[in-house]
């Protein structure tokens, strides 16, 4: 043994080979931290000094290669100042250049994942091989920055400068197959036969020292291309980012980077990309995408750690009302292969379910096609039933029916009776409170919320409720049950509409207040649109149904009538009386259509716009600057109190629940990290000049203290 650390050996071979292998002696996987990069360092120094080597072949002890840098790393690095940055960076920089001037050759075998500094590593090296089933890529411009070692400038002397414009600007993973065709990799074997193919390639280079010599000058020299042609293909990689991610900046930059540096040798622009990174990484954005990341991670980290403690089997679940959320509910756990028994009193109704399941089913597999067989396998899963008495084996029942709390509260009754004293019942309630559905029933500790956000199976975001009595054994239950669905569970404490909509409604709110003072629900849409969001209030209100919108503002407003009370002339409840639900009915703010291709088109309902014209009083069109401050600003001071009062347990939580709960735009990283972003003191004048608006627009004491310090939530 050459060289051991706690993250890498350096082990000599016959024929003088000499094997580098990643094995992170304290983690799953391997990353790029300090510790592992100053192992590299020493690994490569010692290697340096050894005598009579002639190839280096790099490996991995783990599942996956290297899975990219230690992104929570990159919180205490992205402050440093520029210099220090630099010097930071140019560590590892210097590791992977060593790597590009061994006399001998460098292979590496990809297993698994080679992602980030993973990947960079990949392309120091002389040769690549891949893994049939493995998977490399450069996300960074999906964090807010570009790849920082090197990726900016070898992946287009690899491959061409198409390949790193696509690749770069689109933050994608891709296949080994894919990797192949785009010559990124040289050549693509079986899992079990990686560490042999590598070996025997790097054997096949150390005997051919003169095409090593030419890819190698080729990494070295400035690329040949004509650099009208450059731009012109920079202009058009841009125009495609620009229609899939607008509002990204990392991807733009990192193209125009990649054309400067293509000009110049290797060193000059190892450096470009260095000041790029620097740049980049000091912008909103970044800290934005990096802390959604972290976010993740923490989250995730908060709920296995529940779903630890979790003893319930998921041996049988019930779905009781068969209505589109039911069907949805039900698919998800056919498709997560969960039997799962959908129970209504109409037969109409269990059609519907099995029809929305059927419908997703089909939508999920068209283009990925499996077989009929298959599919009905799937469906299998789901056993409609009129009978109550069915379910009795259930180990979860998930109320799913009118959103009516009489109704709710009598199938509660109904299924405790039904089921087993263990079993856990959970309303997927959006709006009515867990502790006063509980209040008839006998075994209020095994029952919970479990609100799914629709569409189900496209919404990652479940809230699991807890109500006054609910037990800690069934929160850790309904946890470990919405992880096995693939969902990302945030727990909170019970109260009017929980989380997520508690602190949308005030945005809806807002909307229709300006609506009604002269601003066009279209222009308000696009305006947020432009902001972030996947779509405006208007539309967002005919996703979710009038219907279910009225009532639920409704319920607001009763529970919160200084801060949530509804307009006089309400634009939502007067179309939700003439019958218009929005998509569901073909009409809302906006009337649908659908062309003989199945694609669905919007206009602005002809119907809708003659009733604002009965409504509107004033004709006061605001700014869009305004349009933006009065529509977030109710949701940062709701969302303020829902931390105040441990509705969630940190701003971690409520970020990642507005991400997956509404789409709150990404990039922006979450309303709580918004809310740091533009600043406390801001928010509090901006509370301020819209006092006359009402409590709904004004800061928490809390808020205001906090201001005053210079306090932040993160």
């Amino acid at each position: 043994m050459i060289y051991h650390g706690k993250k890498i050996t350096l082990q000599a071979h016959a024929d003088n080979i000499v094997e580098l292998c990643f094995d992170a002696q304290d983690a799953s996987v391997n990353v790029f931290n300090d510790a592992t990069v100053d192992e590299l360092t020493a690994a490569l120094k010692m290697l340096r000094g050894k005598k009579n080597v002639r190839g280096l072949l790099i490996t991995s002890a783990k599942p996956v290669l290297v899975v990219g840098a230690d992104i929570t790393e990159f919180k205490n690095t992205f402050v440093l100042p520029p210099a220090q940055l630099k010097k930071y960076f140019a560590k590892n920089n210097k590791n992977f250049n060593q790597l590009e001037s061994f006399a001998f050759p460098s292979v590496v075998a990809i297993n698994g994942f080679a992602l980030g500094g993973g990947l960079e590593l990949c392309l120091a090296c002389d040769y690549r091989v891949m893994s049939s089933g493995a998977k490399i890529g450069l996300p960074e411009t999906g964090l807010g920055i570009l790849p920082g070692w090197g990726g900016t400038v070898r992946l287009p002397r690899i491959a061409t400068l198409s390949v790193a414009m696509e690749w770069i600007g689109s933050a994608r993973h891709y296949t080994a197959e894919q990797a192949l065709a785009a010559q990124v990799v040289d050549e693509v074997v079986s899992p079990d036969g990686l560490r042999d193919s590598a070996l025997n390639f790097l054997r096949a280079a150390m005997a051919d020292q003169q095409i090593l010599a030419a890819r190698r000058a080729r990494k070295l020299g400035a690329l040949d291309i004509d650099p009208a042609q450059a731009l012109a293909e920079a202009e058009a990689a841009k125009a495609a980012l620009l229609r899939r991610t607008p509002q990204l900046i990392a991807p733009a930059a990192a193209i125009d980077h990649l054309v400067a540096s293509a000009q110049v040798e290797r060193d000059a622009a190892l450096a470009m990309e260095l000041n790029v990174f620097k740049d980049l990484s000091s912008t909103a954005q970044a800290r934005a995408l990096v802390g959604n990341f972290l976010n993740d991670q923490y989250t995730a980290k908060v709920a296995k750690t529940l779903a630890k403690q979790a003893s319930v089997k998921l041996e049988q679940v019930a779905v009781i009302g068969a209505g589109i959320m039911g069907g949805g509910i039900a698919y998800q756990n056919a498709v997560c292969g969960i039997p799962v028994l959908m129970k209504d009193i109409h037969h109409a109704a269990l059609e519907l379910g099995l029809s929305e399941a059927r419908s997703i089913l089909e939508k999920r597999f068209s283009k990925a096609p499996i077989s009929q067989a298959k599919k009905d396998g799937l469906l299998e899963k789901i056993t409609p039933t009129l009978d109550l008495a069915v379910i009795s084996g259930a180990d979860i029942a998930i109320e799913a029916v009118v959103e009516n709390a009489s109704v709710k509260s009598q199938v509660l009754i109904e299924l405790e009776e039904t089921l087993s004293a263990n079993a856990i019942i959970a309303s997927n309630t959006s709006t009515l409170s867990i502790s006063g559905l509980a209040k008839n029933l006998t075994r209020p500790a095994n029952f919970a919320g479990l609100h799914f956000f629709n569409p189900v199976h496209a919404m990652p975001l479940v809230e699991v409720i807890r109500g006054k009595q609910t037990s800690e054994a069934t929160i850790n239950n309904l946890v470990a049950y919405a992880i096995a669905l693939g969902k990302k569970p945030i727990v909170v404490n019970d109260c009017p509409a929980f989380l997520v909509n508690r602190v949308l409604f005030p945005y809806m709110r807002a909307f229709e207040q300006l609506v009604l003072e002269g601003n066009t629900f279209e222009h308000i849409d696009s305006v947020m649109q432009d902001w972030g969001w996947p779509m405006g209030p208007a539309y967002l209100a005919d996703v979710v149904g009038l219907d279910t919108l009225d009532h639920c503002l409704g319920v607001l407003s009763d529970d919160f009538p200084e801060r949530m009370s509804r307009p006089p002339q309400s634009m939502i409840t007067a179309l939700y009386e003439r019958n218009d639900y929005g998509q569901k009915t073909g009409a809302g703010f906006y009337t649908y259509t659908t062309n003989t291709e199945g694609r669905r088109s919007r206009s602005p309902s002809p119907d809708a716009l003659a009733l604002l014209d009965t409504l509107s009083t004033v004709s006061a069109p605001c700014d869009d600057e305004t349009i933006i401050a009065r529509c977030l600003l109710p949701m940062a001071t709701e969302m303020a109190p829902c931390l105040e009062e441990g509705v969630v347990a940190s701003p971690a939580e409520a970020d990642i629940a507005l991400l997956n709960g509404v789409g709150f735009p990404a990039f922006r990283g979450g309303l709580v990290r918004w809310m740091d972003e533009v600043g406390l003191a801001k928010l509090c004048q901006l509370s301020d000049r819209y006092a006359a608006l009402g409590e709904g627009y004004q800061a928490t004491p809390t808020m205001r203290a906090m201001a005053a310090s210079g306090a932040t939530y993160y």
